[in-house]
């Protein structure tokens, strides 16, 4: 009989308790959402800002934009002065070991990116990069140039974010700010981190056993 009662009050003691597994799995799923929470700020990302990709989704298909991502979510955490009437340009990012003059394909695509997450957070964004005229050549028709005498000497944005590069064991460290135009006073800042495998992924000038020959020839 004791046997029996016994039996009959375990399943009631250990019933209503979640086992190991069930509670690593809930915590699981509580950090992956955390992982993903947008900073309180006066900003919040367009619905689409993910690219109407599921977490899982994302997790398999990282590349430069989903850094920059995690890269903006930085920035408007601790983004001053700037709001969605205030327009902002945004610069080719640079690698601290180079001229500053010289733009690779990583730090214009980091440009491109944070063209997209600006928009995405409703930040007005200045292309100054766009011409007065259509150009329509045999082999397309073009309105952006970067020859500067095609370009307006006029601009109408008081803020401008740019960044700097620098090669680090295993990738890229990335440091990106907005700056005021006039002030130069920094009003917002992130950093973070490009693996070489993203890195390597946009094939700027690489050539046989890793060797960047367009550098290599400079």
């Amino acid at each position: 009989m004791k046997q029996y009662a016994f039996g009959l009050i375990l399943p009631l003691l250990f019933g209503c308790t979640l086992t190991e597994d069930e509670t690593s799995s809930r915590s699981a799923i509580v950090v992956e959402k955390n992982a993903f929470a947008t900073p309180e700020s006066q900003f919040q990302a367009h619905p689409s800002g993910m690219h109407g990709m599921t977490v899982p989704q994302q997790m398999a298909s990282r590349n430069v934009t989903h850094y920059v991502q995690n890269l903006m979510q930085d920035m408007i955490g601790n983004l001053r002065y700037v709001n969605d009437r205030t327009p902002i340009a945004v610069a080719t990012f640079v690698f601290l070991d180079e001229d500053y003059n010289y733009g690779s394909l990583l730090g214009n695509q980091l440009s491109e990116s944070f063209i997209h997450e600006l928009h995405n957070f409703g930040v007005p964004v200045v292309d100054f990069k766009t011409t007065d005229f259509m150009r329509v050549t045999k082999t397309g028709d073009f309105i952006f140039s970067r020859d500067f005498l095609e370009l307006s000497d006029e601009h109408t944005f008081n803020y401008v974010l740019a960044g700097t590069l620098a090669n680090h064991q295993g990738g890229v460290l990335v440091n990106a700010r907005i700056v005021g135009v006039k002030s130069k006073a920094v009003v917002g800042t992130a950093q973070g981190f490009l693996p070489q495998a993203v890195v390597n992924a946009l094939r700027d000038g690489i050539g046989h056993d890793g060797i960047r020959l367009e550098r290599a020839s400079r």
